[in-house]
């Protein structure tokens, strides 16, 4: 039997969601009223129960995402929420904190978020024995982790291929509690990793002025998706519940079109979902949202990821500029440029800056606000006018189920059977005097008629007509019951779809480790409860109970500012010249960091200004 892979995309609400199922996402993942990481994009229960609906009739699946740290008189809430998210047939949940895991639960599928400690096989073998179904890996993994990861247990994995990157291992960033008590674990991300900051040495010096330090680039594997599969990934991921929906429309469209040509006569794989999307654009990632694309470290450390210049969208590359003319530009490629587009670059000053395009004349770009700019400076454009227009239409992706219909006689009348891609079927039958057609045309027309599916989510690919003469039937009648078979169909696929459901049992296995410090995110009774009776018998609080000013370690990546410098003793022993004294700071405001460099495990930690460490010597 083929296995089933996915395209699961984000939905920051009912609209998105849709959209996301009709540029053809397998499966959609959507917050809450409460307990999702992004507290900006919560949605009424009303709204998902329409979403779950909506994708059940394209066998597509909806996913909650309850993947904040809870507190102890959160616990009920959050268990009556689960009940009422059940009851209207959601999929799954995704979740961060085990005390779920502890609670009377109904026979729901539970997932395990990238924040739950997913980078290596023991901690994702532990979830799979403790009945999760499906993990979300950690997006610092690279091919050969991940392979080793599959060969250690079966459980269905999850990885992010495309969309911005949080440059903190998940779950384990702390730089928005430390400095306004907003919690990226409880929904309220400060985003301080965006900021600029001045970087300066051991002694004071300042090595780099005002940079955006700790901002890196977006993530697109989109050309590693047949990789992805074979080192085990079945579901891939695209983040964005912040984001617009021309976002989300073309990066599902562009990453379907992808896997779709790898799932195409592949024969062990296959789409997890029903339908076809036919598209009014092509999709391209670059067009919509990005800060420049990296594939992270999935074929391991081996270029500068960095986006040092801006946060911002830097948009799609279009060629450099040639001349200033007047108080216009001369660009490469300016014919791809159209009327309100926004242009982006880095200015004399290494600033990130933009202008937005008034019109072209004669191949002269003119902007609303002329800005000086040297010639050979790279023009990007990170808000393309005609695209957004385009894709944000509701028929730019269209998706639809293939239908075959059968139109036979009966002794009083005649009968039309639809069987759609699914085996699904449903019949409906009309009285009707039989009479012979004096036109002659009578089985065309009705061939005709019968092929209109009109805005229904059926397209019919195949009609046969069995009828023992050329019958006459009015068009109406020939409406009437093509319109009452589709709806009935439309019915029959959304009562039979199948959701998976599974009743977690209290287990008792090993935990990985004894021991849980700060970064295991443990914040009420019940998670204690859960992580005690799997042998761990010391837990210290989560970072936002026992927050330690000025001292803390507030960070952990892959990431590596040195690295970025090129001063890595690993990676740039020949070129780095002189070593850099210790320890490098961060500044932002009156903010400061110092950072602490683990070159064994290729780590960079993030500790407040306060803090004493070890700096280690290679």
């Amino acid at each position: 039997m083929k296995k089933k892979v996915e395209i699961l995309a984000p939905a920051k609400n009912l609209y998105q969601g849709m959209a996301a199922i009709n540029a053809g996402a397998d499966a959609v993942y959507i917050g809450a009223p409460q307990f999702g990481a992004r507290s900006n994009a919560t949605n009424p229960v009303e709204d998902i129960a329409q979403l779950v609906e909506y994708a059940h009739l394209f066998k597509a699946k909806v996913y909650v995402v309850l993947n904040t740290i809870l507190y102890d008189n959160e616990l009920e809430t959050c268990r009556e929420l689960i009940y009422e998210l059940y009851e209207i047939g959601v999929d799954a949940l995704i979740v961060q904190d085990m005390a779920i895991l502890e609670m009377d639960l109904p026979p729901i599928v539970i997932h395990a978020s990238t924040q739950a400690n997913n980078r290596d096989p023991k901690h994702v073998k532990f979830l799979a024995d403790a009945g999760i179904k499906q993990v979300v890996l950690a997006r610092e993994l690279n091919l050969d982790q991940i392979k080793e990861i599959r060969n250690a247990t079966d459980v269905e994995l999850e990885f992010f291929v495309s969309g911005a990157l949080c440059v903190s291992f998940s779950g384990n960033c702390y730089m928005s509690v430390a400095n306004g008590e907003r919690s990226a674990n409880r929904g309220s991300c400060a985003q301080n990793c965006r900021l600029p900051y001045r970087l300066f040495d051991g002694k004071g010096e300042t090595l780099i002025e005002n940079s955006h330090l700790l901002s890196i680039k977006d993530l697109d594997l989109s050309e590693q998706l047949p990789n992805l599969v074979e080192a085990g990934i079945t579901s891939f991921k695209i983040e964005g519940r912040l984001k617009d929906i021309v976002y989300v429309k073309n990066n599902v469209s562009y990453l379907r079109q992808k896997l779709d040509a790898f799932l195409e006569n592949n024969d062990k794989f296959k789409k997890a979902s029903s339908g076809k999307t036919f598209y009014n654009f092509v999709p391209e990632m670059d067009r919509s949202f990005n800060r420049g694309y990296t594939d992270y470290f999935l074929n391991h450390r081996k270029e500068r990821i960095g986006s040092w210049e801006t946060p911002k969208s830097q948009g799609q590359e279009i060629g450099k500029l040639i001349e200033v003319r007047g108080k216009g530009y001369i660009i490469e490629n300016s014919d791809l440029l159209n009327n309100g587009d926004g242009l982006y670059f880095v200015n004399e000053q290494g600033e990130a800056d933009g202008a937005q395009v008034n019109v072209i004349l004669n191949n002269v770009v003119i902007p609303n606000t002329f800005k000086p700019i040297k010639e050979g400076t790279m023009i990007y454009r990170n808000s393309d006018a005609e695209f957004n227009k385009i894709v944000e239409r509701e028929d730019s992706a269209v998706r639809k189920i293939s239908v075959k219909l059968r139109f036979t006689e009966t002794n009083d009348g005649f009968k039309l059977t639809a069987v759609d891609e699914d085996g699904h079927t449903c019949s409906s039958s009309i009285l009707s005097a039989k009479e012979i057609s004096k036109s002659g045309e009578s089985i065309s027309g009705i061939k005709k008629n019968l092929s209109k599916a009109g805005s229904t989510p059926f397209v019919v690919d195949e009609i046969n007509i069995d009828l023992s003469d050329n019958w006459f039937l009015p068009t109406s009648k020939i409406n009437e019951i093509r319109r009452t078979v589709l709806d009935e169909l439309m019915e029959v696929r959304i009562k039979e779809y199948h959701r998976e459901e599974f009743q977690m049992t209290k287990t008792d296995h090993p935990y990985p480790v004894s021991q849980l410090d700060f970064t295991y995110n443990v914040s009420n009774k019940m998670a204690r409860a859960f992580y005690h009776r799997h042998g761990v018998t010391d837990i210290e609080k989560a970072f936002e109970l026992q927050w330690d000013p000025g001292k803390s370690r507030v960070m952990v990546t892959k990431y590596c500012v040195k690295y970025e410098l090129g001063k890595c003793w690993k990676y740039n022993k020949e070129t780095m010249g002189e070593k850099l004294s210790e320890p490098l700071v961060l500044k932002h405001g009156e903010v400061e960091y110092k950072l602490k460099f683990n070159c064994k495990p290729c780590e960079m930690e993030i500790w407040e200004k306060d803090a004493e460490f070890e700096i280690e010597e290679y």
